[in-house]
């Protein structure tokens, strides 16, 4: 007797269809959770939000995403609280964007970051796209990298070192380039079936792309 679970999970016609339905929904939600963002952290410029408003906000996403969003991704709701994340998320950066705004060159740090983390999210979503290549062999590094980074980052809370902050802000643009290409290369070879949590992923990828060329712009910058 045929397994038609397993004929469906091999047939590549299957196979090719249902990656690309979870590829339209996870880039039309990760679309909708960015723009989302962006409004909540215009708002919480316009209300000019302390700076530690974006720790507490990092803090209470990263609580939803680890407790609660794994078990609701697979309803309805999940949709829902990845919104919750990434406002939050968005809500905290606004605190963080208002203090790069009142530098006198901010517009353009802030504006060199947008774009530099769009071109990257788009060449590199693009070349995996386009290979199909299986970059899982990054993984081990990437997240090796991940454990170097975060020991880097408690340090120099003490130290207070620029051109290690500068290392540390390099370092993360790489291996969240490496997660995008890995979570890209799983949702079109098939592998990623869930869309809430792909979109959670690359969103996460962007966001910390985008933090980190505002620190490095900012690092450079004479002000």
């Amino acid at each position: 007797m045929i397994n038609q679970d397993n004929f469906a999970v091999r047939n590549p016609q299957v196979l090719a269809t249902s990656a690309n339905r979870v590829l339209k929904n996870t880039y039309m939600l990760l679309a909708a959770t960015l723009g989302f963002s962006a409004f909540t952290a215009f708002l919480s410029i316009m209300l000019a939000m302390p700076a530690w408003t974006y720790l507490a906000a990092v803090i209470v996403s990263m609580l939803l995403g680890i407790f609660v969003l794994p078990k609701a991704a697979n309803s309805a709701s999940g949709v829902g609280v990845i919104f919750a994340i990434t406002g939050l998320l968005g809500f905290g950066l606004g605190a963080i964007l208002t203090q790069y705004l009142a530098l006198p060159n901010g517009g353009q740090i802030v504006g060199l970051a947008f774009s530099g983390t769009a071109a990257i999210f788009l060449g590199l979503s693009g070349y995996a796209l386009t290979t199909k290549r299986d970059f899982s062999f990054m993984a081990g590094f990437v997240f090796a990298g991940m454990m170097v980074v975060m020991i880097a980052a408690i340090a120099n809370i003490f130290l207070h070192m620029p051109a290690l902050s500068l290392a540390i802000s390099s370092a993360i643009i790489l291996l969240m380039s490496g997660f995008i290409l890995i979570d890209t290369g799983r949702i079109a070879r098939g592998e990623e079936t869930n869309y809430i949590m792909a979109t959670y992923g690359i969103y996460l990828s962007i966001f910390n792309i985008f933090i980190s060329l505002l620190q490095i712009l900012g690092i450079m910058s004479d002000d």
